[in-house]
């Protein structure tokens, strides 16, 4: 199963449907080193090594720590690799999270994915979306677009997007991807800590539309715990786990869909990765609705 992203691009990316998403391979609160390092260096390898060939990643996860693992993994690159990154927001000392979004502070938030990736162009930049309008979005993405074109940046996506602000955003240029929340049991906004957050049924049918992959974030953390008992029917009928089967939910739910859940466990890792061989029959999609 493969998904191409900015399909009618000059250059388009064409990727594995199950990605990983790299922010459980920190410490507690998304904060600091992770546990076991020499673990989270060969989750990354055997990822890589299994054929993920997608990596979500951000500098402010640690912060800079998932992107300096992924060097030190993977550098240098295997070719058809696309690693994904976000820029928009940062954390504080007392890890808090908060926007970071003028044209200055996004500028130096890519500068600073390119130094640590080790990368002189990322292929995929998502504009994560914080403090809804305190930025306008047509500044935050002329900033991204303006980057675009000097070459640092292959392709602009928006991250934590309302409706509203993806019918916005293809109206400004090329969105090439959106990443939102979205699980079985979590399909529309939520709110966290730091605000709300939107989910991925609100924009799912505007991506199909425009061939835009709509890739799940917290697709695993937020959405087990209230996923109620079909998730655990489907599961105990495919001998899968409830995590597992959510993962396969997502893949069939649309072929515009593209998961990447995240593990800092190297067994976990391995179990995820089984979800894409699940095949979920017209009667088990409709059994959990």
């Amino acid at each position: 199963m493969t998904i191409t992203i900015a399909q009618h691009s000059a250059q388009p990316l064409t990727v594995s449907r199950l990605g990983y998403g790299t922010m459980r391979l920190t410490g507690p609160e998304i904060w600091g080193e992770p546990a076991n390092r020499p673990e989270a260096l060969e989750i990354l390898s055997t990822a890589v090594g299994s054929g993920v060939n997608f990596l979500d990643t951000a500098d402010y996860y640690g912060d800079d720590v998932t992107n300096r693992l992924i060097a030190e993994a993977l550098h240098p690159y295997p070719q058809d690799l696309v690693i994904c990154t976000k820029v928009g927001a940062t954390r504080r000392p007392d890890k808090s999270w908060v926007p970071y979004n003028t044209p200055q502070n996004l500028r130096a938030s890519i500068d600073n994915n390119l130094r640590t990736l080790r990368q002189e162009q990322i292929q995929l930049v998502h504009l994560r979306l914080m403090g809804h309008g305190a930025v306008p979005l047509a500044e935050q993405l002329g900033a991204m677009f303006e980057m675009q074109q000097e070459g640092k940046i292959l392709h602009v996506g928006l991250s934590n997007a309302t409706r509203a602000e993806l019918e916005e955003g293809l109206q400004l240029g090329p969105i090439a991807t959106v990443e939102n929340m979205y699980s079985y049991a979590q399909r529309t906004t939520v709110q966290l800590p730091y605000g709300a957050n939107p989910g991925g049924e609100e924009v799912l049918d505007l991506c199909e539309q425009h061939g835009i992959p709509l890739i799940p974030f917290f697709s695993l953390i937020h959405g087990l715990p209230n996923a109620g008992d079909k998730l655990a029917a489907i599961a105990r009928k495919h001998n899968a786990s409830e995590a597992q089967i959510n993962i396969a939910w997502l893949l069939h739910k649309s072929p515009w869909i593209l998961p990447i859940p995240g593990t800092s466990s190297l067994a976990h890792l391995r179990e995820n990765l089984q979800a894409a061989h699940i095949q979920l029959c017209a009667e088990d999609m409709a059994f959990l609705g």
